[in-house]
């Protein structure tokens, strides 16, 4: 069902919002004003009041979950949005490139400041492998000679070890850290902070994020140069597209080592480190009422404060008990933004998805702000190329005139419009158009079109001879003829969201005479490995699911190794696709380094293929959606930085 364009009065939208979170569990919300709004008039009775607004030089967020921590390495997801209060960067990233923010730059190969260094390895000493595993060296260890010649089928690019030395390279990067920057108890962010932090972070004791495991394993030196300036080196051998994000991000040392002598087993639960941790940014936390809020003041050492910064004098954090409870907050006056979700994904879906025609209602009545931006999650319709040994079944997908011939049939923009209240983006790649290495010039783009689709059929030999509603196989290899184009698409049985859009996938193939069953798995079943799992296990006809994309276009998704078999069940390319070509623009592309040419030229013609042989079809991108205020100034979404409050120094609200 198409949304419709709503004209609802204030009071009806919290009137619903209210009865929803009307359960034992949720916090009373009520009504203190009355909005004049065309229609009948509503009244609500204002009993007990809600904690006023404070003043315009105060700036209240409601989001929906309590952090467990604002310690840095806790693990609590829900602490980033205060964490981006308490420091600033220490790099930013923003709509897919990074800036320095107490930096004076990122390092660079091109600049010097990132380089290759030469070094000898021994037996026993730690190397990166030809597979990208760090391991110990010893006899018959192969690892690249060089970060220039990195193809393992190259027998000039890999080295054997045999027991004697061998020189190969290893990755260095150096950082400054800004002058100026200090605690706010006044001491200077030194160099010491940042290698303080990387011994927590490392440390088994600490419960860090397995991309942060994933540095420290690759890490042979962290060190400090100096006051301000920072060297990182990577274990021979390893080479990292990301090298310039390896800065670990500064911790009190002076404080909460020197002063309180805390391990790093101490730091998980201390109040100095898990309450009211120290930092450098545009506020310090004061106050935290368990199950209420987090007060913080503006830090009158912020490193920025002869920009006017923070705008704001105070910030409090109040949280709220589910994402209905959150809107009924927001609207009874207790928030200036509201956060939904986890601020990561940020797809429109459950209760959020329920609400939407109420917000995108008030948004229209000039009572809130939307503030909405594309995500890194999309979806798509996957094809059972090639099954796994064993799996018989017709061939419908091993032609790829049949895959565009599909993409063809998709009305992508009904699914952006159904689904994201028009708010998400068509997906033609595996890359937003919003990314820098998106490759418009290159890509095939098959717009919904389906006589487009069904031509393509009837040249691949998929034609309605009987003219019954249902194409039949016509000298089609691989398939018997007479064989109905009838086929099942899986999808996770627990996600609302993928039904709608399995609905409309189904009803759209209708329309190019493929019949369509859908197929329900529960999400453990339908994400585990092969041969047992049929995503993995290869055993599917079409598939409906989401990735969630890292910092690089994820070209690796749909190499030939990342085929799952029964050498490792765990790959992902669950398409079973592959391409020579492909293959080798793809490694390419993940052998160069950003700022190459061939790192761009790669990423390119991967896309050029993918797009061209269709293993499946890129749907739409999801939304992140916030709300506000209209009179909160300075707040919208970036596409790639995590926390919606990522410019927070600059939130102001205006009389």
């Amino acid at each position: 069902m198409k949304w419709l364009k709503l004209t609802v009065p204030l009071m009806v939208i919290a009137g619903v919002v209210l009865t929803a979170c009307s359960s034992p569990t949720a916090t009373p919300i009520v009504i203190v004003e009355t909005v004049e709004v065309p229609g009948p008039t509503q009244v609500v009775t204002a009993t007990p009041a809600p904690t006023p607004l404070p003043a315009s030089t105060s700036l209240v967020i409601c989001q929906e979950t309590e952090p467990e921590t604002l310690y840095l390495y806790g693990g609590s997801t829900a602490a980033q949005h205060v964490l981006e209060a308490v420091y600033d960067g220490p790099i930013d990233h923003r709509t897919y490139a990074f800036q320095p923010v107490i930096l004076e730059k990122l390092p660079s190969l091109e600049d010097g400041d990132a380089y290759f260094n030469t070094t000898i390895v021994r037996e026993g000493d730690r190397v990166v492998d030809v597979t990208g595993r760090t391991v110990t060296l010893e006899p018959d260890v192969r690892v690249f000679r060089s970060h220039a010649c990195m193809d393992a089928g190259n027998p000039d690019c890999v080295a054997t070890f045999n027991g004697t030395p061998l020189e190969i390279e290893q990755m260095v990067a150096t950082w400054q850290i800004l002058e100026g920057v200090v605690w706010s108890d006044g001491e200077p962010v030194t160099a010491a902070d940042s290698v303080y932090s990387f011994d927590m972070a490392c440390d088994p004791d600490t419960p860090a994020a397995p991309s942060i495991r994933d540095v420290c394993d690759n890490t042979a030196s962290y060190a400090s140069a100096g006051p301000n300036t920072v060297v990182w080196t990577g274990v021979p051998g390893y080479v990292d597209d990301l090298y310039f994000l390896n800065f670990f991000s500064p911790l009190p040392r002076h404080l909460w080592r020197e002063e309180l002598g805390y391990t790093p087993a101490d730091l998980l639960t201390r109040p100095e480190s898990t309450l009211q941790p120290l930092g450098w940014g545009p506020f310090v936390v004061t106050e935290w009422v368990e199950g209420s809020h987090i007060s913080l003041e503006a830090n009158p050492l912020y490193f920025r404060a002869d920009e006017g910064l923070p705008v704001v004098d105070r910030l409090e954090f109040r949280f709220a008990p589910d994402v209905p409870g959150l809107v009924a907050m927001f609207l009874s006056g207790q928030c200036d933004v509201g956060l939904i979700g986890d601020g990561q994904l940020g797809r429109l879906h459950g209760e959020l998805g329920e609400l939407m025609p109420l917000l995108i209602a008030a948004q229209e009545e000039g009572l809130l702000t939307l503030a909405t931006s594309t995500s890194e999650v999309w979806e798509h319709l996957a094809f059972g190329i090639e099954p796994a040994a064993g799996v018989t079944r017709p061939d419908f997908f091993g032609d790829a005139q049949v895959r565009q011939a599909i993409a063809h049939c998709i009305d992508r923009q009904a699914l952006v419009d159904e689904l994201t209240y028009g708010l998400g983006e068509v997906a033609h790649s595996y890359v937003s158009q919003a990314h820098p290495l998106y490759a418009e010039s290159r890509i095939s783009r098959w717009e919904y079109d389906p006589e487009a689709g069904l031509a393509l059929l009837a040249q691949a030999g998929w034609v309605d001879a009987d003219e019954d509603g249902v194409l039949e196989a016509e000298d089609v290899d691989g398939v018997r003829d007479g064989t109905l184009f009838e086929v099942e698409l899986m999808l996770v049985s627990e996600e609302p969201q993928q039904d709608a859009i399995a609905r409309i996938v189904r009803s759209n193939l209708a329309d190019c005479k493929i019949q369509t069953e859908l197929v329900y798995v529960p999400l453990a079943e339908f994400l585990a490995d092969g041969p047992q799992g049929p995503l993995l296990g290869r055993q599917f006809d079409l598939a409906l699911f989401h990735w969630f994309n890292e910092v690089e276009p994820p070209c690796d998704l749909y190499l030939s190794e990342q085929i799952p078999d029964e050498m490792d069940w765990g790959r992902f390319n669950a398409t079973g696709f592959s391409l020579d070509e492909y293959d080798g623009a793809c490694r390419a592309a993940l052998a160069a380094l950003p700022g190459m040419r061939e790192y761009e030229r790669y990423h390119a013609e991967a896309q050029e293929l993918f797009t061209q042989y269709v293993p499946d079809v890129p749907l739409f991108w999801w939304v992140r959606v916030a709300i506000a205020r209209p009179n909160v100034v300075s707040f919208f979404l970036d596409p790639t930085e995590p926390s919606e409050l990522w410019n927070i120094e600059a939130l102001g609200v205006t009389p």
